[in-house]
């Protein structure tokens, strides 16, 4: 018998765009069994110094609560007029806003942001001594910036070089100096500021101090991000201690932080190396509920496992048949929920499905869960409620008129993602590159709908004339949408593919707390059938 779960998406539509973006290879897992249901598992398809950071409170950071009192005397000056007013308080925001880049503090966040853009840790603490020096007053993007660069270590670069192991331990205890002289001076801590200073603590194997410094964000009512929690867990993994490990899994679910495959990976092998069955099982689970397609690193944690002597003695003797079979079929197929059935030794083999789905290692047929419409429509419902409760009402009300007038659209591109795909700066040839394939690949021929936020399209790049031209190329054809200042773009290209029923082309895990709010239960089915990445 093949015991395990399906981790694989299950596709409900006939389309050559998957195949451009979905690869399916197969890894089966077997064992012997008289109970014969056979589904697939996996679808491939010591200190330099003393601790330099004390716990920090809010309270630590206390802030200007004095009231001012203004009195006025009426004037019998006459009015300016409204123009002149208007254009005095241009010129008098214009003025303050340079006066503000070129004061002392405003030049520093200038270069320091240039030394964050060259990955030049040697200028920035430079920068950052000679501020100290001439009595700058530091704030906190700026203490951010060079917590960053500490942090980066070993990826920073000198002249070029990446700088080797000696400095970057020599910069992860400036980094720690920094941080500490950041709460002396009660400059308020952000997320990044917090998540930069557990990476610190991990460079210097440190799990314990990384972990404690997430638990006081809750403090200063800063909600934590999955990339705050990483240094603690992988610190842990890399330590084996299992049980500090699951604390910080824990801590996250209470967050509302849902882990990607780095973070089910790390725990999966470590939870193989301390032999915990149940964790090994439950983390398979996690695996097949969240991720859609595992990494080759993942993949060989998993092989690893059903090959060992552990994984083949762990399993029920008995078990109740309709318990089993009630699970299958309310999982979808392919996961019962009932842990480890059966013993013996396991098989696990890479095989290839064929175009109608079939193993072509056990013979059994991939179960396809469809989307009852009605769900589709209740979810586009609860989306758009959603969206006017966060965006400004009539901006999205408008852009629903303006979905209904110009679609539907056989794809939906999240352009700002996929134009920063292992970018530095935004890329319009990489954005078209995609949009261009998606083209070819229409049944209709038609462009996708490209989604971007005004800032993507009024500056920067988008300058660039043949950009200019480009952008105004999709405009004409009807498939730009540009999303107004202040709005979170995040919530226009979800609907448009919601409510088209198309493909959504993002690399976008889509697990933050936005996403968090749409549940549990049909958003991550509807992610598996909609959701391609993008190769560029």
């Amino acid at each position: 018998m093949l015991r395990g779960s399906s981790l694989a998406p299950s596709f409900n539509r006939n389309s050559p765009l998957f195949s451009f973006f979905v690869q399916m290879p197969l890894l089966s897992v077997f064992r012997n069994s008289s109970l014969a249901f056979h589904r697939p598992l996996l679808h491939y398809h010591s200190y330099l110094f003393a601790k330099p950071v004390r716990d920090i409170q809010a309270y630590d950071l206390p802030m200007d609560r004095r009231a001012h009192l203004c009195c006025s005397a009426l004037s019998t000056t006459p009015k300016v007029h409204e123009s002149s007013a208007l254009a005095m308080d241009k010129v008098s925001n214009k003025s303050k806003r340079k006066a503000r880049q070129e004061s002392p503090e405003g030049v520093l966040k200038l270069k320091l942001d240039m030394c964050s853009k060259h990955g030049d840790v040697v200028q920035a603490l430079h920068l950052y001594d000679e501020a100290r020096t001439n009595g700058v007053q530091l704030n906190q993007h700026h203490y951010s910036v060079l917590l960053y660069l500490c942090s980066s270590g070993s990826s920073v670069k000198l002249n070029g070089n990446v700088v080797d192991a000696n400095a970057s331990s020599l910069y992860y205890k400036r980094g720690f100096e920094i941080f500490q002289q950041m709460i002396i001076d009660k400059v308020a801590p952000s997320e990044a500021t917090f998540t930069n200073a557990a990476r610190l603590a991990l460079a210097l194997e440190d799990p314990e101090m990384a972990f404690d410094l997430v638990k006081q964000m809750k403090g200063f009512n800063i909600l934590p991000k999955l990339r705050s929690y990483g240094p603690a867990l992988f610190g842990f993994c890399s330590k084996g201690m299992a049980d500090r490990a699951y604390e910080v899994d824990a801590h996250m679910a209470e967050s509302g932080v849902m882990p990607e495959e780095p973070e089910l990976s790390a725990l999966l092998k470590l939870s193989a190396d301390v032999k915990r069955a149940d964790k090994v099982y439950d983390t398979l689970h996690r695996l097949r509920a969240i991720i859609r397609q595992v990494t080759d690193s993942t993949l060989g944690i998993i092989e690893d496992w059903f090959n060992s002597e552990d994984a083949s003695k762990i399993g029920e003797e008995n078990w109740d048949t309709s318990k089993v079979r009630k699970g299958i079929l309310m999982g979808g197929g392919g996961w019962h929920g009932q842990g480890w059935l059966g013993s013996g030794q396991w098989r696990a083999v890479r095989t290839q499905i064929d175009e109608k789905g079939g193993c072509h290692s056990c013979g059994e047929k991939l179960v396809c869960i469809d989307i009852d419409p009605r769900e589709t429509e209740n979810f586009a419902t609860s989306l758009s409620n959603l969206a006017c409760q966060r965006e400004v009402r009539t901006d999205f009300v408008r852009f629903q008129e303006w979905l209904q007038q110009h679609g539907p659209f056989d794809a939906v591109v999240d352009g700002a993602n996929l134009g920063l795909v292992n970018q530095r700066t935004f890329s319009f040839y990489q954005l078209n590159s995609v949009v261009g394939k998606l083209r070819e690949m229409s049944p209709s021929k038609r462009l996708p709908l490209i989604i971007l936020h005004k800032r993507r399209v009024t500056g920067g790049p988008a300058t660039n004339p043949k950009n200019k031209m480009l952008l105004e190329f999709w405009k004409k054809s009807g498939a730009l949408y540009t999303t107004p200042a202040g709005s979170n773009d995040d919530w226009y290209w979800l609907y448009a593919a919601v409510t088209c029923n198309c493909l959504l082309v993002t690399n976008d895990e889509m697990r933050d707390h936005l996403f968090q709010l749409l549940g549990t239960s049909f958003f991550p089915r509807w992610k598996e059938k909609h959701q391609v990445y993008s190769i560029v």
